[in-house]
């Protein structure tokens, strides 16, 4: 709360009501209870949510994603083979984490995360982070930002996660996507595509899995989180403000 009073002392109150309101009543919202919405740090109020949003909320970014898929595409391979995963074998080097969820983990690399660009990534990837640099929508000044590659291996499952907040939504766009690779959220499932973006809003409950064979590879998606298209402009730059990086 103090950091939304530094933000409305520099630009003011206006427009700031379902942010005061939200912060105020955080521990509300936050509070243990089933629910299939449910994010796990910030949680703004009176928003419209639905699991997965029309690409025509989005369709200046997902189309600019979606005719760069095949430059994204070919730095992705780049990035891979240069740690060794040939054809979905072995195991990514430098740039590449694991990331453990319930079920598994997937692996990642990633352009920006929480908000700061990643230097070594962004080198190894320089068309693809021009790309992401003219998106109108791309969260990349708040610790909700992230943007880059998630590879799951045949064979997992990962259920039961939610995301950290439903100020944003995730644009999958798919990169390589065997068969039997599905995401579900919010209980409705949805597949992905290769060369298309699917618009995700992850503060949904949802899961991920990939039931095909080992030989047929990796499914991997490059993934850039963006605004809800419910959140207003001076919320965007207050959120900015609260949620800075370092903070």
């Amino acid at each position: 709360y103090r950091r939304l009073q530094e933000y409305a002392e520099l630009y003011g109150w206006s427009g700031m009501g379902r942010l005061h309101k939200g912060i105020r009543d955080q521990r509300q919202y936050m509070a243990p209870s089933p629910a299939i919405q449910k994010p796990q740090v910030f949680f703004l109020p009176d928003v419209p949510s639905s699991p997965f949003f029309s690409r025509e909320t989005q369709r200046h970014d997902v189309e600019r994603l979606e005719r760069g898929f095949r430059l994204i595409r070919r730095e992705f391979e780049g990035v891979w083979r240069g740690g060794g995963g040939q054809g979905g074998a072995g195991e990514p080097g430098r740039g590449w984490t694991w990331e453990v969820s319930p079920g598994g983990g997937t692996w990642a690399y990633y352009l920006f995360r929480k908000g700061v660009c990643v230097p070594q990534s962004c080198r190894s990837c320089p068309r693809t982070y021009r790309l992401l640099l003219s998106l109108r929508t791309f969260v990349n000044s708040n610790v909700f930002g992230n943007a880059g590659f998630s590879l799951l291996l045949p064979g997992t499952v990962i259920t039961g996660a939610f995301g950290l907040t439903n100020t944003r939504v995730s644009c999958h766009l798919g990169v390589r996507v065997p068969a039997r690779c599905e995401l579900v959220v919010g209980g409705e499932p949805q597949c992905w595509s290769e060369g298309s973006g699917l618009i995700v809003d992850d503060s949904f409950l949802n899961s991920i899995s990939h039931s095909g064979r080992p030989d047929d590879g990796p499914r991997v998606i490059f993934t850039v989180d963006l605004w809800h298209p419910g959140i207003a402009a001076p919320e965007r730059q207050a959120l900015d403000y609260i949620f800075a990086p370092g903070r």
